[in-house]
């Protein structure tokens, strides 16, 4: 007989209670290639989406929560269709995003006027994100639409501090990363106002009581400018009125309306038989003691020979009112007192 062929035996262990957790340090050892094509998935989907998205929003929303302050606005060399401008400001930031800002062009408008029109367009310079920055510009600037400037001027003249915005598309580098990203620089800031001129003082007054045409009235003017915006406007006149008719011009050269309290010479064609006639009338005869009310409105701005409209119109938009001690002067130049009609 051959040789029995003997029966395969297959044993098994059963092993009682939890079952043992494998390691994955075989599994990984065999199959490192899938894990390795799987990170370099994720690397080459999250590092686009963090450089596309992640930094471009980071740089937008350090850039919203900066504050831009506007120190000082000096506006020179005014013509009819240009101008100078110096902007003094500042931006505030926390610093935490080391980045630099691609040189832009801003527009600037009245925030609480709508439309939204460019009054002006500023040039910015390439700028850092320091915690603090210090913005410098000057630059000659195109008058593009008067009436937005004169609207402008206007509001500066009567408020007592109005809302501009400062608006432009750049691109940011962030340090590191050759790539740029477009963001949007937009800030609203508040400006003092002019306050219509409001402490308006006139004194050193002298009256040519002789002249029967030409100035003949003159004196120190002293006008405060609340802003911090200053404007080489020239040589101005203005319609003068004396309740509400008008007995002359009055004219101011060669002025600048600097931050704070400005001093001019003021010279002045009036009707000296209106002048007093009211001042016979009371109360300006007795109680107000020859005091008048007069009040003056934008009439020309002639600046290097041009007309001004931009400032003309905003000095015509609203009279401010001026008192003078006409009672005064004449008394201490001629000795005369204007008695109440119907008084000897």
């Amino acid at each position: 007989m051959g040789e029995i062929d003997k029966p395969a035996v297959t044993q098994a262990e059963s092993v009682s209670g939890k079952p043992r957790r494998r390691g994955c340090a075989g599994h990984c050892a065999r199959f490192w290639w899938a894990y390795l094509i799987a990170l370099a998935c994720i690397v080459v989907l999250v590092v686009p989406l963090v450089l596309l998205v992640g930094i471009p929003n980071l740089a937008q929303q350090k850039l919203d929560a900066a504050v831009l302050s506007i120190d000082g606005i000096v506006v020179t060399n005014t013509q009819a269709q240009n101008m100078t401008m110096a902007i003094n400001s500042t931006i505030r930031s926390d610093g935490q995003v080391h980045a630099t800002f691609e040189p832009f062009q801003g527009v600037m408008y009245l925030e609480d006027l709508q439309p939204h029109t460019p009054f002006a367009k500023i040039d910015f310079p390439e700028t850092d994100s320091d915690a603090l920055v210090l913005i410098n510009v000057t630059q000659t600037l195109q008058i593009e639409n008067v009436e937005a400037l004169t609207v402008f001027n206007t509001w500066l003249l009567a408020n007592e501090s109005l809302k501009v915005t400062v608006e432009g598309n750049t691109n940011v580098h962030v340090r590191g990363i050759s790539r740029a990203y477009p963001v949007t620089f937009k800030k609203t800031v508040d400006i003092p106002g002019l306050r219509m001129l409001q402490g308006i003082i006139v004194n050193q007054t002298f009256i040519n009581a002789t002249a029967t045409e030409g100035d003949n009235f003159r004196g120190q003017v002293y006008i405060p400018n609340h802003s911090v915006v200053a404007f080489e406007l020239g040589n101005c006149t203005f319609h003068n009125y004396l309740l509400g008719k008008e007995v002359g011009t009055v004219f101011i050269d060669n002025m600048t309306l600097w931050p704070g309290m400005n001093n001019y010479t003021m010279r002045a064609s009036i009707s000296q038989s209106d002048v007093i006639n009211v001042m016979g009338q009371r109360p300006y005869c007795d109680e107000a003691k020859g005091v008048l009310p007069f009040e003056i409105g934008g009439k020309s701005v002639v600046n290097h020979g041009q007309a001004l409209p931009y400032f003309a119109n905003a000095l015509a938009s609203a009279n401010q009112t001026i008192t003078i001690d006409i009672g005064g002067t004449l008394k201490r130049d001629y000795d005369l007192t204007i008695p109440c009609a119907g008084e000897s």
